[in-house]
């Protein structure tokens, strides 16, 4: 396997760890507040259906982002509300949103564009686009024969849509955010300890509300990047499982920023090398297609079942806070 093959399977990795990304910080805030989230498959259903629809309707991607991230913005609200007001089950209101993203998105999808629950297929200023850095070679032939750093340069880092970059910043941000500023140290005392913080004249319920908007908001941007910049419109269910394997690379990374982007760059490999290499052999055995397409989804069950040791949560992680009179 040459140079060139493995930067272009790690190029594939990299665009396919971003949805996962994006909804793994986003899973990251809102457990670090306490709230459980398991809505977040639907927030990204609901956001990539509602991105495509917008920019397929303004021809715009950028009003198709403000589409996208409302509707996520707006499911993370309904959760905010039946998890922190009404001090609901996080775990059944998350598998409500869930229910109602997947039923919602096809019936309205089908009574906007009578395509089967399908968006238009998007084009041109309707869907985000690749970005040449400076310096990078586009030439595949003259790319072969360059040197490896303008391969890396090039192939690698060079070729993404806005929100590849944007994610990669968000790691950054997100670390910056909740270990160098106030605002992420009280997040995390809330889920934590949330006596201690309402005796300290921090309000609780503000917090997670706080988190929870985030939640949305980078839900949003995973649900507008797929289907605008990796899929060029929305299909049925095309979230396929992410919200949860986002789930699962969280509790991998233990609830921290850089191992978050470590996890979900590895559910990035095993899908791009899955969709690339579907016929191994293996011993004379040739490996199923199938197997080789399911592969992120037996980690996911693998993370889940501890093998890869004790992940403790935030301690004050799915209950609801009532403030002491």
């Amino acid at each position: 396997m040459d140079l060139m093959t493995i930067l272009q399977i790690c190029d594939s990795a990299l665009r396919l760890a971003t949805p996962l990304l994006f909804a793994c910080l986003a899973g990251l805030f809102s457990e670090r507040s306490g709230i459980f989230d398991i809505g977040l498959e639907g927030k990204i259903l609901a956001s990539a259906f509602l991105s495509a629809s917008v920019a397929a309707m303004s021809g715009s991607v950028w009003i198709g982002l403000l589409g996208g991230v409302a509707g996520s913005v707006f499911l993370a609200l309904l959760h905010g509300v039946a998890s922190i007001t009404f001090r609901g089950n996080q775990l059944i209101s998350g598998v409500a949103i869930n229910f109602l993203a997947s039923g919602t998105t096809v019936v309205i999808g089908e009574n906007w564009f009578g395509l089967g629950g399908r968006t238009p297929q998007l084009s041109g200023g309707a869907r985000f686009q690749d970005i040449t850095l400076p310096g990078a070679v586009t030439d595949n032939d003259a790319l072969r024969e360059a040197s490896a750093p303008v391969q890396v340069y090039s192939e690698l880092m060079s070729g993404h849509t806005i929100l590849v970059y944007v994610g990669l910043l968000a790691v950054l941000g997100s670390w910056w955010l909740l270990y160098r500023t106030r605002f992420g140290l009280r997040l995390r005392a809330v889920g934590e300890n949330p006596e201690s913080v309402d005796t300290a004249g921090v309000s609780v319920i503000r917090m997670r509300y706080s988190a929870v908007l985030i939640c949305g908001l980078l839900c949003g941007l995973a649900g507008t990047y797929l289907a605008t910049g990796l899929s060029a419109g929305f299909v049925k269910e095309m979230s396929a499982g992410r919200g949860f394997i986002a789930l699962a690379a969280l509790i991998f990374s233990k609830w921290r920023p850089g191992y978050a982007l470590m996890a979900c760059l590895l559910f990035g490999l095993l899908e791009a090398i899955g969709n690339r290499y579907q016929n191994i052999e293996i011993g004379g055995f040739e490996v199923p297609v199938q197997l080789m397409q399911a592969m992120p989804y037996i980690l996911t069950v693998v993370i889940l079942a501890g093998i890869v040791g004790k992940a403790i949560p935030p301690r004050a992680g799915g209950e609801p806070y009532v403030k002491e009179r």
